[in-house]
């Protein structure tokens, strides 16, 4: 841990405070306003729909401008985005909520490479380490974000509107925050090392691995906790109690920070991935068993928890696919990949919650699970296939 670190970690309790709380009441208010209720989490799809439009450009940004300033391009963008989603819930226009959550995605598919940026800050032997721990700065998020939706719920006449308006002075705090962060300068092509083909990095069975485990974990955590809150209120629990689920389950999701990257460099990437995928197993398990409210809170508790074995172990294991002169394209492809998935699911969550049900909706989720599970079976066997064809 050092100076630059911290403050990153920092500006990632302050993407998460976002995040969490646009989760928390998105669907809510795309509920309230949409024209039909199958449309209530298209502002939540919207939002990551935009991470996917917007992470190649993102990519070149950085290329460009370096990370610093691209990073706070990204939360000027939240600044403006949040504004003009709190407006749209102040008129009561779905369609420009959508907008503006769309718009959003560009924040969000910046502060997605804050885990990258991380590796950039510490020596090559910590970098495990240093993606855990600025993951680990979500905890803020978790606890910041379900209290701030609750706190600003009616601060203004618009229920909620209040929140993205607090939401733009979160953004405001990260843009101070991360103006302080010296990083060290990218490594560009160059034709002495241009690099090599896309097509040719993404074919690498390390990559296809790491690609499949964030995208479809991210992509299962996303489809439940999309859903929840509408589940829950469906099944008659308080918005406090949805609060209470989403923040237990975002500490899930970030708490396991503290000792993951510590694990992965122990045991390895593919083992804690493995763990991970059981517990996603295990979440919809719960899941399945009812709808009081401590089997949604261990339900999420655990489906957060095997997100940060999958996404962690994910990223550490990408970091082996790419030199550095092709690393803002990586990094950039994978959350492409990531995000869309990410859309796909939101958008599949709230027609399956308001139209199937949750059990429904659960058992939809053993097939992504399932085709992890058949990823790091792949990878493992080839790898021990190369090992023994190796010479002694």
């Amino acid at each position: 841990m050092n100076r630059r670190l911290l403050l990153l970690v920092l500006c990632q309790g302050f993407f998460l405070t976002n995040n969490v709380t646009f989760i928390a009441i998105n669907g809510l208010v795309g509920l309230r306003l949409a024209p039909d209720a199958w449309l209530a989490t298209l502002p939540v799809t919207a939002y990551v729909a935009g991470g996917a439009l917007f992470a190649g450009l993102v990519g070149r940004h950085q290329r460009t401008w370096g990370r610093r300033r691209a990073f706070q391009l990204g939360l000027v963008v939240a600044m403006a985005t949040t504004a003009l989603c709190g407006w749209a819930a102040w008129k009561g226009d779905f369609w420009l909520l959508v907008a503006g959550t769309t718009l959003a995605g560009y924040y969000n598919a910046n502060a997605g490479l804050y885990r990258f940026a991380a590796t950039e800050l510490v020596e090559p032997a910590f970098q495990e380490r240093a993606i855990s721990w600025v993951l680990a700065g979500g905890i803020l998020g978790a606890v910041a974000g379900p209290n701030l939706a609750r706190w600003t719920r009616d601060a203004l006449p618009a229920e909620f509107a209040g929140a993205y308006v607090a939401l733009a002075l979160v953004a405001l705090a990260s843009l101070v925050t991360v103006s302080f962060i010296r990083f060290p300068p990218l490594v560009l092509p160059t034709l002495a090392a241009p690099g090599r083909r896309l097509a040719e990095i993404a074919a690498q069975p390390v990559f296809i691995v790491a690609a499949v485990a964030c995208a479809l974990g991210y992509g299962v955590m996303n489809l439940l906790m999309a859903a929840t809150p509408i589940a829950m209120a469906m099944c008659s629990h308080s918005f406090d109690n949805t609060a209470l689920v989403i923040e237990w389950h975002v500490l899930g999701m970030f708490v396991p920070s503290f000792f993951t990257g510590s694990l992965i460099k122990r045991v390895g990437a593919v083992p804690v991935m493995t763990a991970g995928l059981l517990l996603n197993a295990a979440s919809i398990a719960v899941a399945l068993s009812g709808v009081d409210l401590m089997r949604f809170l261990v339900a999420l508790f655990t489906l957060g928890v095997g997100w940060n074995f999958l996404y962690v172990g994910g990223t550490a294991l990408v970091t082996r696919a790419y030199r550095p002169e092709e690393k803002t394209t990586t990094q950039a492809t994978l959350d492409t990949i990531v995000f869309a998935t990410m859309t796909i699911t939101s958008f599949s969550s709230g027609a399956l919650v308001t139209t199937q049900g949750w059990q429904w909706l659960n058992w939809g989720s053993v097939v992504p699970v399932a085709l992890i599970g058949a990823a790091l079976l792949w990878y493992v066997a080839r790898q021990r296939a190369e090992a023994r064809a190796r010479p002694a």
